[in-house]
């Protein structure tokens, strides 16, 4: 399926080289190298892929304005590898986020599972889940506690959506991160967990969402 893409890259060499590589698969590609052009532009795209170290405004803050208004799917694609970059990122509503360099191949393949599941978000559900004074709108992608909106981030409700769909249920971490990420990359793992204690504190009913160790997580009490 191709996929309009927006290449938010400011060195021209690396922009142009993946560029024509995205190209050359069926891909037709948009660049921009600042952050601005980015703010005005990421519409018309399907796909973002994100440079952070752009040079007017920080590719975070980007990202943090992108998905104030937008729920395109954004893969931060940066060379800052440090765990606080990666966290920031993926807590401010990354869809993924990948340290150069990286493979092409591995690049097309996390494109593809992230486009798939912004696709399945826009299909129909009707469900709603209640555990104790928590509402799980699956349709509505909504999430109340005591009759508050607490807000969560598209990974978060992904997250709590796999664990809802079978309440009381031990969901295992492999299982988890096949179905919210759409494979089981070691490198997922650091990201499950920083969405997991994101969910936790948002959700703040201590015991609700359980660790079993070893295994994977469970949903409702005992």
């Amino acid at each position: 399926m191709a996929v309009r893409v927006l290449l938010v890259e400011d060195d021209a060499g690396v922009a142009g080289a993946l560029a024509e590589s995205l190209h050359a698969r069926g891909h037709p590609v948009t660049s921009v190298g600042r952050g601005a052009d980015a703010l005005h532009r990421h519409r018309d795209a399907d796909l973002v892929l994100l440079d952070l170290g752009l040079p007017d405004i920080d590719g975070l803050d980007v990202l943090r304005k992108i998905r104030a208004v937008s729920p395109v799917p954004v893969i931060v694609l940066t060379a800052r590898g440090d765990e606080r970059s990666v966290v920031r990122g993926l807590r401010l509503g990354a869809d993924d986020y990948l340290t150069k360099p990286v493979r092409l191949a591995e690049l097309l393949a996390r494109m593809d599972a992230v486009v798939r599941r912004a696709v399945a978000r826009e299909a129909p559900a009707g469900d709603v889940v209640h555990l104790e004074d928590v509402e799980i709108d699956l349709g509505a992608r909504r999430v109340l506690v005591a009759g508050h909106d607490v807000g969560l981030t598209t990974k978060e409700f992904e997250i709590l959506a796999v664990l809802a769909a079978r309440p009381g249920t031990a969901v295992s971490r492999q299982q988890l991160m096949d179905e919210v990420w759409g494979d089981a990359y070691l490198a997922v793992s650091r990201s499950l967990d920083v969405h997991l204690t994101g969910l936790r504190a948002k959700l703040d009913r201590p015991g609700l969402l359980t660790t079993i160790r070893g295994f994977g997580y469970r949903l409702g009490r005992d």
